[in-house]
């Protein structure tokens, strides 16, 4: 048995970028879930809990941001199909070390193609978010270990 190269789908065979087209695949219900973290100071969080942050509201802000940037993602990335997301949830979490807030993004579609990109997309702005808004008292602000946590697909009920 021979193993046949997995191919880069975003590559045409001259190794030019391309958009795939999806056009003769079904359309499937879609999930996918992206966590990451933005490291700060137990200060830094004490402002955010107590809703002191000079910009305002951080969490609320970060959360409104993922979202958005969830339903632009097409616009962002070349590549990257535009769709109609049907649903996102972006969470935050504070582990008890108290020296970090967790990002979760939710994406759901029904369509031909995933929507990993866009519940990455969700944690990357969300976090940026929290950044920008903290910036000022937190120097030592890190975003970290921005990565799918998981996909799947199923066909949709008729």
């Amino acid at each position: 048995m021979t193993r046949r190269k997995k191919m880069l789908s975003h590559i045409d065979a001259r190794g030019q970028a391309r958009m795939v087209d999806v056009s003769a695949k079904p359309a499937v219900a879609r999930v996918a879930v992206a966590r990451g973290e933005i490291r700060l100071r137990r200060t830094t969080l004490a402002l955010i809990r107590s809703n002191r942050i000079a910009k305002g509201n951080v969490l609320a802000t970060a959360r409104a941001a993922g979202i958005l940037a969830a339903k632009k993602t097409g616009e962002l990335i070349p590549l990257c199909h535009p769709l109609a997301i049907t649903h996102c949830e972006v969470g935050f979490d504070i582990p008890r070390t108290l020296d970090r807030i967790v990002i979760t993004a939710a994406a759901k579609i029904v369509a031909p193609t995933g929507v990993e990109m866009e519940a990455l997309t969700a944690v990357a702005v969300a976090a940026l978010t929290i950044y920008d808004m903290c910036k000022a008292v937190d120097r030592t602000l890190r975003i970290v270990n921005i990565r799918l946590i998981s996909k799947c697909k199923s066909t949709p009920a008729s």
